[in-house]
């Protein structure tokens, strides 16, 4: 388990907070990715430019490396009913510990007890609690038809995708909420960053002679679970997996090598990144859990520029893009991002920080 020294700070939950108008609440992706609006967050000079997303390649340059996530959601919402009552029940599975054992988030909670059995698509799978963890999630054993299916396939015939709660609008395309590079099956959340890309800006960052560098963090649902702690040091962070190849970081610390810089997209590639480095920015190749939690006064390693969507107030999120730049800078492009219109938070629009 990876975890980061916790730093005492003079700043609060409340620092982190800022007032968002309900209708920048993105509901829905552009109707192509790259269309998303960019603020492009320059640190040094304390300037702020708006752009559009697939301007990004203007900001990298060759030899740099874009580290992208490649972690790809499972539609892991199932609706059921228990067993003994017909009572509706919903799971999300959150993350698999063996096989058949899954931890899960379940609705309503109490009626969840040790024993009880959910059966979800008549009888197509089951589901009973095992366990109940320190945080309230349940551990299920799950039984199905293994001769016909793989959970995974199942999931697919008779799951729905783990939408945040903030966006109320149906799905109408699953693809919508995963990268067009997602590939290894397990987060039960987007890592949104990655959404705004297409596969032909992804072209063209290659042709430029930037390396595209995978990494794999699946994402839990622990990512919107709020602060509630005053004091943010004593905040517990959720834990999630994380794997990175002997080709990516030998592709990675090639770059820093080379005196060029390191893009991580998204706040989970820049966890991974901050995970497996030493104090000079150079990774090892690992495959473990990360609990790390990244505040202002974290001296940054590994990553050198942030690919980011704009996050809730007062979350975990917010707190790791003040720390990579400064809590002023960062609730300052906030509010231009507001006063602009910027649509916000899993499907909204993007931030650059240099």
């Amino acid at each position: 388990m990876i975890t980061n020294e916790k730093k005492k700070t003079d700043l609060t939950l409340h620092d982190f907070y800022y007032n968002l108008p309900p209708e920048l609440i993105a509901q829905d992706m552009p109707e192509r990715r790259d269309l998303a609006r960019l603020l492009v967050a320059d640190r040094k000079t304390r300037s702020l430019t708006h752009r559009v997303f697939y301007d990004i390649i203007d900001y990298l340059e060759k030899d740099d490396v874009l580290v992208v996530n490649d972690s790809k959601v499972i539609p892991a919402r199932i609706i059921g009913k228990k067993a003994d009552t017909g009572i509706s029940m919903e799971v999300v599975l959150l993350r698999q510990q063996k096989e058949d054992i899954w931890e899960a988030l379940v609705r309503p909670g109490r009626r969840a007890k040790v024993g009880t059995t959910i059966i979800f698509a008549n009888g197509m799978l089951s589901a009973t609690v095992k366990d109940i963890t320190e945080d309230g999630n349940r551990i299920f054993e799950l039984k199905y038809d293994k001769s016909r299916w793989n959970i995974f396939s199942l999931l697919d015939s008779i799951g729905q995708m783990p939408l945040p709660p903030y966006i109320t609008k149906p799905l109408d395309d699953n693809s919508k909420y995963q990268t067009v590079y997602a590939n290894e099956r397990g987060s039960a959340a987007a890592p949104t960053a990655g959404l705004h890309f297409t596969n032909e800006l992804l072209d063209k960052i290659s042709a430029k002679g930037v390396k595209i560098v995978h990494v794999m963090l699946h994402v839990g649902l622990g990512t919107f679970r709020p602060v509630k702690t005053e004091k943010i040091e004593e905040h517990n962070m959720h834990s999630e997996h994380f794997s990175l190849s002997n080709e990516s970081a030998d592709a990675i610390n090639e770059c820093r090598r080379r005196g060029k810089r390191v893009f991580a997209v998204g706040t989970t590639s820049c966890r991974v990144l901050e995970s497996a480095s030493d104090e000079n920015g150079f990774v090892r190749p690992m495959c473990d859990d990360t609990s790390i939690f990244i505040y202002p006064g974290y001296k940054f390693k590994a990553v050198d520029a942030l690919i980011t969507n704009f996050h809730l107030p007062e979350s975990t999120l917010l707190m790791l893009v003040s720390a990579f730049s400064s809590r002023e800078f960062i609730l300052g492009a906030y509010e231009e991002a507001i006063k602009e219109r910027y649509r916000f938070f899993s499907f909204g629009d993007a931030m650059l920080i240099l």
